[in-house]
């Protein structure tokens, strides 16, 4: 019992009381604890400098979330990224460097949906920032798309070409500044190395295609996927390449080097030294802008690296590492060789690869004619390519299309689930048109015999294709023309390129040609005929298809009109050349053609823009002759306000030119313009209206159209201002000509006969055509002269009826008060000219026969005539007859109140003719 108790003492029980606390343990943790308020008034304020999107993140929580291991955040932050920039494009422009940094980081990410969404956050950006934007950082991007397209993912490097496909679209430029490393990087999309077996050491390595099982797609799929690639690459390659000349007749396009803008040449202006003429070393509508010479780099010679494929070593390199590659996949797509019934038809997908094969050595070859030693480089490619070429390509030449057609279980083709049937489709054209154009290029007037077996085989291909009547577009016309074009180079014998030349007019005759298609065409026929034209200088042998065309080019042009206005200019210029070289076939036609092409209201002149009109009339001047049908229709022209004053000028003065007035020393060609003709155009010209057209005004009576006065049995029919500035502008032109006829007597002769016949009897008159018959008159008119008596008191007549007109004009009617200065100097030129029409004016104011309203008019025109220092001396010579008109007025006013008009003509009359004597006695010998 002790013991036990003893044992238990050691563990004691602690007999806690009633109301009491617990005793604290020496081990117990304090957990009492204070807290304070905190206050963040500026962390939750909206930040007013960076927008947010819809989940309420900036920019800069957007570009930190592009980071996170998540690719789920990161695949929003790039779907955010897009919607906030799009609601604010604003911010691309101040954060750019961490956008494209932060993007082009995410082009290796191991997430599919990570890539594809940076793809097409890279597209909407590549629409909002402009290349020179992106320049300064584009290294960087360049290099994160090296990084993809050699990685060792294969989805990486799918979607690095997706990248690819969005730089190309938008920067081309840029990305062709690293055309070195990305080519590499392409070639090693579809390949290996591997030592080559020849060499023991390893100064040489040789590359083979690549099979990847791992791969989504096939092999072949794979392949052509790059192949496209590439050869979008250097297409872009070649168009940043200005001094390349493609041999080919290239499509047109709407760039400002497409469109020839000739320099104006005003030879009064220049001859007052108002206008400078710059010439131009190489001549031309159009300076080359465009230097052969490369500017030295001021740093140092720029490596090979950086030329790119601008250096011929790096060019010949990649040359001889992707051709062999290239073949190698031809091989895989040609048809087998052990059928040769299916022979050269072809499945779609390897259609398509073998079409990439060809562009790409097409594009390469195209790369080798911008270099100084172009003949080295093409006896280079020859001796390395041209048997392989031959052997692999020509091999099954032509190549056509195969399509694959599912039919029923009860056709007859039960043992086969697909029947292959050869296309009528053009598709493959393409093909065999590029195998073409790389093959001929191979060639050459001093390898004519060794190539004939193949060039036989492509010239008859070319020549069938061009004649079975098939509908061509314009890329597969370009590609045929332009191997069209190099086969009559290689071969120049008339033999030889008749054939071609009347194969590519069995094209061109076909109906509903694309515009595209017709320009190549024409292009083509332009181009061959200048050729000829400085083949034959000595020796005229011309094609007669060629001559053919160029006789069916008037013809053309005047059927096509308004319909097509490029189409029409480009037929005006080729008509022009020929023209101007004195093609007699052409000009044969454009006679038989001239009154349809110039008609007055059908025809080309009047319906296509200004300056296609302007080349229409210097057409003008190489008519071999200028019938009266053919001047009527171009005075109708000049008259009808269709085409610009200047214009009319123009014309006028090329006429004159034809004439056998211009003054030529030589002898012109006889009957080219006769006189009379010529002399029937200036007065038609002249007039302004034909007579149809004065015989249908003398029935219209009445204002606003008519002006009429009861003094003159002249009235006035206004013209609008537009019609009327027009005419004056031809009149001057006319009366300049006119005055340039040696026998200025015969002249006014002819002017005075045609006046008296045509107009003097006609009771309304145009106002444009009194004041430029009154303009020509003043211009002949010398002591030689002789005027009629008719013609004195239609003069007078029409001097009255213009000057009545302009006192009663309306100072509020703005489009008649433009005429005054011109119609007034017109009218006052005369009067001082003649004094006798001045006398004969005066003789018909017969006050006693107009109305009240007019005499304030007749005292005005008084006054004035009075007050004009031209005009003085001969109304002091009539001195008398003034008074007895004044006399009359003054009757007829008389036991009225005196008004101030009257007034002020007593006032003139006493200061200007009262108080002067009768004028000497040779002034009144005139009368």
């Amino acid at each position: 019992m002790t013991k036990k108790r003893k044992h238990q003492e050691d563990f004691q029980k602690v007999k806690l009381k009633v109301g009491k606390k617990k005793p604290k343990l020496e081990n117990a943790t304090d957990t009492t604890f204070k807290t304070k308020a905190i206050q963040i008034p500026e962390q939750l304020k909206e930040d007013g400098v960076l927008p947010t999107q819809n989940r309420k993140l900036n920019i800069k929580d957007l570009l930190s979330q592009m980071h996170h291991y998540s690719p789920g955040i990161k695949h929003n932050a790039l779907l955010g990224l897009k919607d906030l920039l799009s609601q604010y494009p604003f911010v691309i422009d101040a954060h750019l460097s961490n956008i494209i940094s932060e993007v082009a980081a995410v082009f290796t990410d191991k997430d599919s949906g990570v890539r594809g969404a940076a793809v097409h956050l890279l597209q909407f950006l590549a629409s909002k920032i402009r290349a020179e934007q992106i320049a300064p950082f584009f290294p960087l991007v360049s290099a994160h798309l090296s990084s993809a397209m050699t990685h060792i993912s294969e989805g990486i490097q799918e979607d690095s070409l997706k990248v690819l496909d969005v730089l190309l679209e938008a920067y081309p430029a840029l990305l062709t500044d690293r055309s070195i490393i990305l080519l590499k990087n392409f070639v090693e999309l579809i390949s290996h190395q591997q030592l080559s077996k020849r060499l023991k050491s390893r100064e040489k390595l040789s590359w083979m295609l690549s099979v990847n099982p791992n791969r989504r797609v096939t092999s072949q799929q794979w392949r052509l996927n790059v192949l496209t690639r590439l050869k979008k690459f250097l297409q872009a390659v070649v168009d940043g390449s200005s001094e390349i000349e493609d041999e080919g007749l290239q499509e047109q396009k709407d760039s400002p080097r497409s469109v020839r803008n000739p320099i104006c040449v005003s030879w009064k202006v220049h001859a007052n030294n108002q206008q400078r003429i710059q010439l131009f070393e190489n001549g031309g509508l159009q300076p080359k802008i465009n230097s052969s010479f490369r500017l030295r780099s001021l740093v140092s010679v720029m490596d090979s690296a950086e030329k790119g494929l601008s250096s011929a070593e790096n060019l010949k390199g990649f040359i001889e590492i992707i051709i062999p590659l290239l073949i190698e996949c031809w091989i895989e797509a040609s048809p087998a060789q052990s059928a040769p019934i299916l022979g050269n038809l072809l499945e779609s997908e390897s259609q398509q690869l073998m079409q990439q094969v060809l562009s790409i050595i097409h594009l390469l070859w195209k790369l080798t004619k911008r270099h100084d030693e172009t003949y080295k480089m093409e006896l280079w490619l020859r001796m390395n390519y041209l048997v392989d070429f031959k052997h692999y390509f020509m091999r099954h030449f032509p190549y056509s299309l195969q399509e694959t057609v599912k039919h029923k279980k009860k056709d007859s083709c039960k043992g086969n689930k697909y029947c292959m049937t050869s296309s009528n489709s053009v598709d493959h054209l393409l093909l065999n048109l590029t195998l073409c154009d790389i093959m001929v290029s191979l060639a050459s007037t001093a390898t004519l015999q060794m190539d004939s077996g193949w060039l036989d085989m492509i010239r008859k291909f070319v020549t069938d294709t061009l004649q079975d009547g098939s509908k061509l577009n314009s890329k597969q016309v370009n590609r045929l023309l332009g191997v069209t074009w190099r086969l009559m180079q290689i071969q120049q014998s008339k033999v030889a390129t008749e054939p071609l030349i009347k194969a590519v007019y069995t094209l061109y005759q076909q109906r509903n040609l694309l515009f595209p298609v017709r320009t190549l065409l024409l292009k083509f026929f332009s181009r061959v005929y200048q050729k000829e034209d400085l083949r034959t200088q000595r020796i005229r042998s011309r094609s007669k298809v060629l001559s053919r065309w160029l006789a069916g080019l008037p013809q053309q042009l005047a059927l096509l009109g308004l319909k097509n206005p490029e189409l029409s200019n480009q037929l005006i210029d080729i008509i022009h050349s020929a023209a101007s070289r004195s093609n007699k076939e052409l000009l044969q036609s454009l006679q038989a053609t001239a009154a349809r092409i110039y008609d007055p209201l059908e025809g080309a002149l009047v319906l296509l823009p200004a300056e296609a009109q302007r080349r229409l009339v210097q057409l003008v001047y190489f008519l071999p002759c200028l019938p009266a049908s053919l001047l009527a229709c171009l005075s109708r022209c000049c008259i009808m306000g269709r085409m610009s004053s200047d214009l009319a000028a123009t014309l006028i003065g090329i006429l004159h030119m034809r004439s056998s007035f211009a003054g030529w020393k030589c002898q012109v060609q006889d009957n080219s313009v006769n006189d009379v003709d010529y002399f029937s155009f200036l007065f038609s010209t002249l007039i302004g209206f034909s007579r149809k057209e004065l015989t249908d005004l003398q029935g219209i009576r009445g204002k606003p159209h008519i002006s009429q006065t009861q003094l003159s049995p002249v009235r006035l029919y206004l013209t609008d201002l537009d019609q009327f500035l027009h005419h004056w502008a031809v009149t001057e032109m006319i009366c300049h000509s006119l005055s340039t006829i040696p026998s200025q007597s015969q002249c006014f002769d002819i002017l005075q006969t045609g006046i008296c016949k045509y107009l003097v009897g006609l009771v309304v008159i145009p106002d444009s055509t009194a004041g430029s018959v009154l303009c020509a008159i003043n211009k002949l008119l010398d002591q030689a002269c002789i005027l009629s008596e008719t013609l004195h008191k239609f003069l007078a007549s029409c001097c009255y009826s213009l000057l009545y007109f302009l006192l009663t004009l309306d100072k509020e009617d703005a489009e008649h008060v433009q005429k005054r200065d011109m119609l007034w100097g017109s009218c006052i030129s005369a009067l001082a000219l003649l004094p006798r029409l001045l006398r004969l004016m005066l003789q018909s104011l017969q006050v006693s026969r107009i109305c009240q309203e007019e005499l304030p008019v007749v005292a005005q025109l008084l006054r004035l005539l009075m007050q004009h220092g031209q005009l003085r001396s001969h109304m002091i010579t009539n001195e008398f007859l003034v008074q007895q008109i004044i006399k009359d007025i003054m009757t007829l006013k008389s036991g009225e109140v005196q008004e101030q008009w009257l007034t002020d003509l007593h006032y003139c009359f006493n200061i200007y003719l009262a108080s002067h004597p009768q004028g000497p006695g040779p002034i009144n010998a005139v009368y």
